[in-house]
């Protein structure tokens, strides 16, 4: 028996996924939902178990929905690294470059000496989620504290437990972050503007590192437990830290792209003039998140989707996509803007640069 609801008849896949996306718009909307539990919810409705990541993206959209501000914890990334990016991938080259506007980022892959081998190995360049959120952690910890000497072991495992809503990392998934620590303490960054005032930046992020082995020899990988961040890095964060949501950075923690199109957009929005709408040309766009992408029709089909899967959780982002590319409007950032206390004494004023 047909359904006259769906152009080609009944479709039982369809309608549980429709079931489905309904739930979820229920549990994102109503706060009363997650006293019940969302295991129990799907159960009750007899929908499949909920994957890890989409239970933390739920979780994650209520809360930034209904917590006040300044009980959702905030972290930081640099302004420098919010118009540019990481690599998404593992590169076989030993430089990467990228450019966005008046702002471009060279990043070159460094060495560490191996007491063994008594000689400096290779080390790759940073790459993916892992990496970012890395240099989130590494970023936070330096605002809060003030200082440029950051532990790492404990704090960094904290860290994660919180990126996945409390479940303590497995050792796969704590590796995979010592793997893009230890790329990041040895490789160098060079920022440069060439707006107005054009200017270069030529630093490490870590300035010193220091080296733990594991006890099988066998083994002996490279890992920092407490970094030094460069000074003139440091110096740097701080006077041009961007405060992000960290809840809303935890959702996003298994897309690269999507941290790296959030950041943007908490670094770009509450800068449009109010009363009018930015430009930025899909050719822009492609240039900036294409990586991966030979073609800038798919490129746009997968940006629209990230686009909103960000926008869920930067609920207060006014913006546009059409066939031109995407109008920006001001938007307020989604830490209020604020002075923001940090380490030392100091305030933090996220105004624009």
């Amino acid at each position: 028996m047909s359904d006259d609801t769906e152009p080609y008849g009944y479709d039982p896949e369809k309608r549980r996924r429709r079931a489905m996306r309904d739930l979820f718009d229920r549990m994102e909307q109503d706060t009363q939902t997650q006293s019940l539990g969302l295991q129990q919810i799907g159960a009750a409705a007899g929908l499949p178990q909920l994957t890890a990541v989409k239970r933390r993206r739920i979780e994650a959209a209520v809360k930034v929905r209904t917590e006040p501000p300044h009980q959702q914890p905030v972290t930081y990334q640099h302004s420098m690294l919010c118009q540019t990016a990481l690599p998404l991938r593992a590169q076989e080259a030993r430089v990467w470059d990228q450019r966005q506007g008046n702002v471009a980022i060279r990043i070159v892959a460094g060495e560490a000496y191996h007491p063994e081998l008594k000689t400096y190995v290779d080390l790759a360049l940073p790459y993916g989620s892992r990496a970012r959120l890395v240099m989130f952690h590494i970023n936070n910890q330096a605002v809060k504290t003030g200082s440029p000497v950051v532990e790492v072991e404990d704090s960094m495992t904290a860290f994660v437990r919180r990126l996945m809503g409390g479940v303590d990392p497995s050792g796969p998934q704590i590796r995979s972050f010592k793997d893009q620590l230890g790329a990041l303490s040895a490789c160098t960054m060079r920022f440069a503007y060439d707006g107005a005032d054009p200017t270069q930046l030529n630093t490490q992020i870590i300035d010193k590192f220091d080296l733990w082995f594991p006890k099988d020899h066998r083994q002996r990988v490279l890992w920092p437990t407490y970094v030094e961040i460069a000074p003139r890095y440091f110096e740097s964060l701080l006077a041009h830290a961007v405060p992000l949501n960290e809840t809303t950075i935890a959702a996003l923690s298994n897309n690269a792209t999507a941290l790296d199109v959030y950041c943007w957009l908490a670094h770009r929005l509450h800068r449009v003039p109010h009363g009018r709408s930015q430009l930025v040309p899909w050719s822009a766009l492609y240039q900036q998140f294409g990586q991966g992408y030979s073609r800038i029709r798919k490129f746009r089909e997968k940006f629209t989707e990230i686009l909103k899967l960000v926008t869920s959780y930067y609920t207060d982002a006014r913006l546009k996509a059409d066939t031109k590319g995407l109008h920006l409007l001001n938007s307020p950032p989604p830490v209020p803007k604020s002075l923001i206390t940090v380490g030392r004494g100091l305030t933090l004023d996220h105004q624009p640069d």
